[in-house]
């Protein structure tokens, strides 16, 4: 079992920025990858990006260019980046982990509020 902690959400107004960072315990053996998906009310859970055990990153085509994911493997710690923020990236967003073999391991998450 990964136990996995998100920080970094909040209220900010459309243009601005935030960083989000998951932290996880645990073992991560085996690992496939790391990212985050986000869920906006009445939608399904979507991807926003994930980065894969040997590097390789994969974005929704909404969030290229705007975010960027990255992975400290020293801390286990996985963060997202958000420039450029909408209206429509308010979400919940969660932080999640997929090792080979196993399902996902997936944070509380936490709310990110792009609103003037």
């Amino acid at each position: 079992q990964v136990q996995l902690v998100e920080t970094g959400g909040g209220l900010v107004q459309p243009g601005g920025s935030l960083r989000l960072s998951c932290v996880a315990s645990g073992s991560i053996g085996n690992l496939y990858a790391m990212g985050w998906y986000r869920q906006a009310p009445g939608k399904q859970r979507e991807l926003v990006a994930r980065i894969f055990s040997l590097g390789g990153t994969d974005y929704a085509d909404s969030v290229k260019g705007r975010f960027t994911i990255s992975r400290d493997n020293a801390k286990n710690t996985v963060s997202l980046q958000m420039n450029s923020l909408k209206p429509e990236d308010t979400a919940e967003y969660y932080c999640y982990v997929k090792r080979v073999g196993v399902s996902e391991d997936w944070g509380q998450g936490t709310q990110v509020t792009v609103s003037s």
